[in-house]
């Protein structure tokens, strides 16, 4: 066979120019199936792929020559029919003969009966020679007719899954036509409802029913009377007191009556009566706005309940979150008798001793030669203090930004070139000035819209406000925040999963900021934006980037130039540990002290890699300011990282005071995203967190590793925005020059690639493989996110979108929290998993475990637990906080943060939204847990673990995984659980875990788990389970 590959290629070459292995295997297989050359060569002409001339159908012959074919052989029983119908036939063509033709035919025919008999004798002893054997097989004849058999059934099956695959795709292109008539009808009835608003109120008034006017002229008239009393009484109080001033002014020399006295009396006890009454009044008022209490039942019932929120920033200073905490520290912090007096005596003993920073504690730091240069000299700086430009207007500080004076130069290369790269460093203002120049400069006309991608939700939310802000107008009409679509004149997008192609072209610019993040939607926007570009003429891109990495961009933009904007940049000296860091957080703490205590004025800025090592130095910081107390200036602390409550993000905005300094303690979101004024001093302790994904495992995990050189430069350059500034790097310049990466790895080849093979797919793009990646994907992760999509149904074995899969790519979420939201159609029970979704969404931040009150957020927490698993104490929460009417201090007292559920609720409403344009209709199980773990299983069969005598292990790859501490069956150890994510920190956690039977997972994917698999091990020896005390078991 390998000899007749051979010969088939070398053919093809000839006749074609190409070949392959796989086009040689088809070739025979075609011709072993055809049954004869003509019928190869039809075959060959109706795959449409050659096309057939001399050449073709001799080498077709040759073909058909050389393979061998299976003679198809009869069933006895069959040809002895078929013997007896040509006889037949045969029989009706004779005529009638004479007596000796009959005779002679007679003869003819016992002699043919005889030898009949005679064949059908050596037939019998055949069959008798054959069961006489012991361990025989079938007869040649049954095994060619199994094997014909066996390829029409083949035939059958494949047609039947042809059939079925034509029928998916027609009920595909059906379902998309109608999700794009609903997007049509939608605009259509949006532009209606914009155009006649203000006739449509006028035309609700004018048709205001009767007897709504009378039920509302009693209130009216109530509220007019309640008005006018208010009114009155401070008149009547004003006249009250003047007529007893003029009394006592013109009676003073007089001697009353009794009567007269007795009015006077009157009158004055009338005046005070008043006034206490007012002040009551004014009293309860005040005091009902420093407590909580509970709204009248008729307001509730007219105020939605989202509306019934507190407007008063919980953390704010003065909110009543605020003080409410402060009286609980004040009762907490009281102390009595000895306690008093050994705190007394500790204070004291302090006093007596100066401060001293001991030569052990202190870090020894050397500088280089290298020194970044600025582009302005520290004279320059007092110009640009902060105190000044708070002082000038929003047109001088816009004309103070770098950018200004390109304004001209950059709009006339934007006008020149339909692609352009834009390096400009951070607070250079081209994030916030070229939407503003384009607008000016009228890009929008004929409704076209101007685009603003960013990859980070916190930097989008700045850069929309500020925009705003320096435009005057209201964040939401011109200058708009949106997440998935375009839906004002200017936007500022923040890229997701849910893509649409008319987004991109329905905008006249596009600008791709912060594009050096290299995050993963941003590298799926290049290819295509560069795509679209190459047919839409008009379209303007513009890629802004920090680094000097531009020449990368320009060179996958076919060489598009490149427009330098030069920074507002100080010098800065950088400074290098002599030998590494044992402790890195450590040595951050005592480098902020260092420089607090040994450097002039000027804001810190430190860099680590996530929440929990900046609350654990913002703590260390705090802590160590307090023993220190007033031997030293204040210092602020302030932390910034994703989960951190808004109003608290915004405080390390605000200027900072006269005789204090400030030092933030930031993720890398500082890096690009985030321009802090007054920073002065840089720490750089040289890690980061990324996200790392393991194709063979299936394995997303947060890894702390070096950063690279362009992020530390990065880190660097922040230093120098106001005035010449230092940086102090926690390592060796050695390791700067020899262990870190010249860039940062991209993201797309270090994270599950499902949800963009799906969003690529949707768009129509098939071929992955030859798509304009600027950094192809690995192969692996590609292979393995096919088959996770076509394992969940979303695509066929040909790699074509289902109906299913398309109707999953219009989720903007994950491709398996997708498949859980359509699943929960046919158990029913749509209405619970939506709210699953939306908790599972916002990714971990629910619960809040403040360090000093663990004890109390974890007992709140188990509060919640209901059996199943933690998917269901997720729906719990979000039920309860339904219950409590969205209530803000309902969140806090039980250590849950309000941001991230209204973060859920937003989701919820959206995903919800969504359900009509995916036909699925939202229903609710009344409390059944079952419908809904089916449901999860559906989407997350592929997350499967087995508990066994070693623990539990994935079912597929066998590998030891463990449940997360804070999970609510960390101690129930059920047999079969299924996991939302799981995550490698100190181990192989699965996060979010619930709780499920073995056969529904034949009943969701019996094409992904056999039975073997899932056989029963409740035979098998378990491990034990933890015990628990007398005091925990009550």
């Amino acid at each position: 066979m390998a000899n007749l590959e051979r010969w088939v290629s070398d053919r093809l070459h000839d006749i074609l120019g190409l070949s392959d292995r796989y086009v040689s295997q088809f070739m025979i297989g075609t011709a072993q199936k055809a049954s004869s050359p003509e019928d190869f060569v039809a075959r060959l002409e109706q795959t449409g792929t050659i096309d057939i001339d001399q050449s073709v159908a001799a080498f077709a012959k040759e073909l058909f020559e050389k393979v061998p074919h299976k003679q198809v052989v009869e069933r006895p029983s069959r040809a002895v029919e078929r013997q007896a119908i040509e006889m037949e036939r045969k029989n009706r063509t004779y005529t009638l003969l004479e007596d000796s033709d009959d005779a002679d035919e007679d003869a003819a025919r016992e002699k043919q009966k005889g030898k009949k008999k005679s064949k059908d004798k050596e037939r019998g002893n055949k069959r008798k020679h054959i069961r006489q054997k012991k361990g025989s097989e079938s007869s040649s004849e049954e095994e060619d007719h199994k094997s014909v058999k066996r390829e029409e059934e083949e035939e059958e099956e494949w047609e039947k899954e042809e059939r079925e695959r034509l029928q998916d795709i027609e009920e595909r292109d059906a379902f998309a036509l109608r999700v794009r008539e609903k997007d049509k009808e939608k605009t259509r009835n949006i532009a209606e409802r914009t155009d006649k608003k203000a006739y449509e109120e006028a035309q609700k008034r004018l048709k205001m029913a009767e007897d709504d006017q009378k039920n509302m002229l009693p209130e009216l008239r109530k509220q007019s009377r309640r008005d006018y009393l208010k009114k009155r009484e401070s008149e009547k109080l004003e006249d009250l007191e003047a007529e007893i001033m003029d009394d006592e002014y013109l009676f003073s020399t007089e001697e009353l009556t009794e009567r007269e006295k007795k009015e006077l009396e009157y009158k004055r006890t009338i005046r005070d009566l008043a006034k206490d009454y007012k002040k009551a009044g004014a009293k309860e008022q005040e005091e009902r706005k420093n407590r909580y209490y509970m709204p009248e039942e008729n307001r509730r019932k007219e105020v939605p309940q989202r509306d019934l929120e507190l407007e008063e920033t919980p953390m704010e200073l003065g909110g009543e979150q605020g003080r409410w905490e402060e009286e609980r520290l004040k009762t907490a912090s009281l102390s009595f008798g000895a306690k008093k007096e050994r705190e007394q005596g500790m204070k004291q003993e302090q006093e007596k001793y100066q401060l001293i920073l001991e030569e052990e504690e202190m870090i020894d730091f050397v500088t280089t030669a290298i020194t970044m240069k600025g582009t302005r000299s520290e004279k320059d700086a007092p110009a640009l203090s902060q105190a000044e430009m708070k002082k000038q207007s929003m047109q001088e500080v816009r004309r103070s930004l770098p950018i200004f004076p390109y304004r001209e130069d950059l709009l006339a290369a934007i006008n020149k070139h339909q692609i352009l790269v834009i390096e400009g460093e951070t607070g250079s203002g081209k994030t916030t000035q070229i939407p503003q120049y384009l607008l000016e400069d009228g890009y929008t006309k004929g409704g076209m819209k101007i685009g603003c991608t960013q990859p980070r939700r916190v930097a989008a939310m700045s850069v929309a406000a500020r925009v705003a802000e320096e435009m005057s107008v209201k964040l939401g009409n011109e200058v708009s925040l949106v997440h998935d679509c375009y839906t004002n004149t200017l936007s500022v997008t923040v890229p997701s999963s849910r893509l649409k192609l008319s987004v991109l072209l329905s905008s006249s610019v596009i600008i791709i900021d912060e594009a050096h993040e290299r995050t993963l939607h941003t590298d799926i926007l290049f290819g295509l934006i560069k795509d679209i570009a190459r047919f839409r003429s008009d379209l303007k891109v513009l890629v802004a980037s920090a680094t000097l990495d531009t020449e990368r961009f320009s060179c996958f933009f076919d060489d598009a130039p490149v427009f330098r904007i030069p920074g507002r940049r100080f010098p800065v000296d950088i400074f290098y540990t002599k030998a590494p860091e044992a402790d890195y957080l450590e040595a951050c703490v005592v480098s902020v002290l260092q420089i607090h205590v040994t450097q002039p004025p000027g804001d810190i800025l430190v860099f680590l890699t996530g929440q929990e090592e900046i609350e654990a130095c913002c703590e260390l910081l705090q802590e160590r300011c307090r023993r220190l107390g007033s031997k030293i200036a204040e210092l602020l602390v302030l932390p910034i990282y994703a989960n951190l409550p808004s109003d608290m993000q915004a405080k390390i905005f605000n200027p900072t005071p006269p005789g204090a300094r400030k030092v933030v303690v930031a993720t890398n979101i500082a890096e690009t995203s985030l321009t802090i004024d007054g920073i002065i001093y840089v720490i750089d302790p040289g890690f980061c967190k990324q996200k790392s994904y393991n194709a063979r495992t299936g394995m997303e995990s947060l890894i702390v590793t070096p950063c690279s050189r362009a992020s530390a430069n990065q880190r660097a350059g922040r230093a120098g925005r106001v005035a010449a500034g230092k940086c102090f790097r926690l390592y060796t310049a050695w390791a700067y020059k020899h262990e870190m990466e010249e860039t940062t790895v991209p993201e797309i080849q270090r994270t599950n690639l499902g949800n963009v093979v799906l969003l690529l797919k949707s768009l129509g793009i098939n071929d992955l493989i030859h798509f304009d990646f600027m950094d192809p994907p690995p192969h692996e992760t590609l292979v393995l996110a096919l088959e996770q999509l076509y394992a969940l149904g979303a695509l066929n074995h040909l790699g074509e979108l289902t109906k299913l899969g398309r109707r999953m790519a219009e989720l903007p979420v994950d491709p398996m929290l997708s498949k859980m939201i359509l699943a929960s159609e046919q158990y029913k029970c749509s209405e619970e998993v939506l709210t699953i979704a939306a908790m599972l969404s916002v990714n971990n931040s629910i619960f809040y475990r403040p360090k000093d009150k663990v004890v109390h957020a974890d007992n709140a927490r188990m509060n919640f637990v209901v059996p199943g698993g933690d998917h269901l104490v997720l729906l719990n929460v979000y039920n309860q906080w339904v219950e409590s009417g969205y209530s803000t201090q309902w969140c806090y007292e039980n250590f849950i943060q309000f941001r991230s559920m209204r973060r859920a609720r937003d989701v919820r409403d959206q995903l919800e939204g969504l359900m009509d344009r995916i036909e699925v209709e939202v229903v609710s199980c009344q409390g059944d847990s079952v419908p809904v773990r089916k449901a999860v299983t559906a989407g997350y069969f592929y997350h499967t673990a087995r508990l066994s005598k070693g623990g539990y292990k994935t079912v597929k790859h066998q590998q030891t995984v463990y449940v997360h501490p804070n999970s609510s069956l960390f101690e129930e150890q059920p047999r079969w659980l299924i996991y939302h994510e799981l995550v490698f920190t100190t181990k192989e956690f699965m996060r979010q875990v619930i709780e499920i039977e073995s056969g529904w997972l034949l009943e969701v994917a019996p094409h992904y788990y056999k039975s073997k698999e899932l056989e029963d091990s409740s035979s098998k020896k378990m491990p034990r389970k933890q015990g628990k005390t007398k005091e925990e078991l009550g």
